[in-house]
């Protein structure tokens, strides 16, 4: 096994893109829904749901209601702050326009 996370395995996680704060061309932070957790500090995310956009984003903060904690669950929403290449990538979404997922796999 390679370590990395096929899509529909157990260990595949998922955020939902709410409102992106870009803070510089590497580093975001993202206002998410976890969609399949629990997703992990460090988890990384290399592709969005639906497109061939390629990323290299690592999770290395979740804040819940103000308090930093170690993972996310499904179903619960966060600010997380991602980095690596692809953040530029990154749109907030609406009803009209619908919401990006970020797919990747926990450390």
């Amino acid at each position: 096994m390679n370590g990395i996370a096929s899509p529909g395995s157990s260990d595949g996680v998922e955020l939902q893109i709410e409102r992106v704060i870009v803070a510089s061309l590497e580093q975001a932070t993202v206002n998410v829904r976890c969609l399949r957790g629990p997703v992990r500090r460090g988890a990384r995310f290399d592709r969005l749901r639906g497109s061939a956009q390629a990323l290299d984003l690592r999770l290395t903060q979740t804040v819940v209601y103000g308090h930093r904690v170690a993972h996310l669950d499904t179903g619960l929403t966060a600010f997380v702050t991602l980095r690596g290449e692809g953040v530029q990538a990154l749109m907030a979404g609406t009803t009209a326009s619908g919401w990006q997922v970020i797919q990747g796999s926990n450390p």
